[in-house]
């Protein structure tokens, strides 16, 4: 018969070797997640915590091949360089930050909200057909309210084009990219986001940019967009 001081020694033994075990387990689970956490932020975009252009197109990519509800856009923002140079660079990392928020705010928890470089920002989510028109005219009101910047409200004008393969009929996302950004231009510094046409993925690119764009070898010394 097993006396009861023996039982209890064995018993804080058995949990004594659980607990050693355990031990190690708990440390690699936390570098697990630190690690995680690491290759996360390193995908993301340091300044506004959108995703950066490869992160952003591999999760846009599954988005408008799963979904085809996807509506992809993109925005910039007008004038962005005379701000940097009238109010300074922390004044134009002010109105990135605030406007990226915005993005992802309306994007929501099915949406993905790149930056692809500068002032010029890709989103890509899922919207409900009956609701399209409605939400785009949202963000459109959204973007539109001025950003605090050192204590006063300076207004940023952002322009938005929006495609999705109902109307353009691609769900490519490099085309719908393209027609995003065809439409965008059309109507550059309205204020007015405009829905791309079924003509826009066919429009004239350069290395996958519309032509005359910014940073094609098309574009004309002009002012700055």
């Amino acid at each position: 018969m097993t006396s009861p001081a023996r039982t209890q020694v064995r018993s804080g033994h058995r949990a004594l070797l659980v607990t050693t075990a355990a031990l190690p387990l708990a440390g690699w689970t936390v570098h697990a997640v630190t690690l995680h956490r690491r290759l996360a932020a390193s995908h993301r975009d340091p300044l506004t915590g959108a995703w950066r252009r490869d992160a952003f197109t591999a999760r846009a990519r599954r988005l408008v091949a799963r979904h085809d509800d996807t509506v992809v856009l993109i925005a910039d923002l007008d004038h962005f360089k005379r701000l940097n140079d009238q109010l300074g660079h922390a004044a134009g990392d002010a109105a990135l930050t605030v406007v990226t928020a915005r993005l992802i705010d309306w994007a929501g928890p099915r949406g993905v909200v790149g930056r692809l470089g500068g002032d010029e920002f890709a989103i890509a989510t899922r919207i409900s057909p009956r609701h399209h028109d409605l939400r785009i005219e949202q963000l459109g009101r959204l973007l539109a309210l001025p950003v605090a910047i050192e204590g006063e409200q300076v207004p940023v004008g952002v322009s938005v084009g929006a495609a999705t393969a109902h109307v353009t009929g691609t769900a490519d996302l490099s085309a719908l990219l393209r027609a995003a950004d065809t439409a965008m231009y059309a109507g550059k510094h309205t204020g007015i986001p405009v829905q791309a046409r079924p003509g826009d993925p066919a429009a004239p690119s350069v290395n996958g940019r519309r032509a005359g764009r910014p940073g094609t070898s098309t574009h004309a010394i002009r002012s700055a967009a």
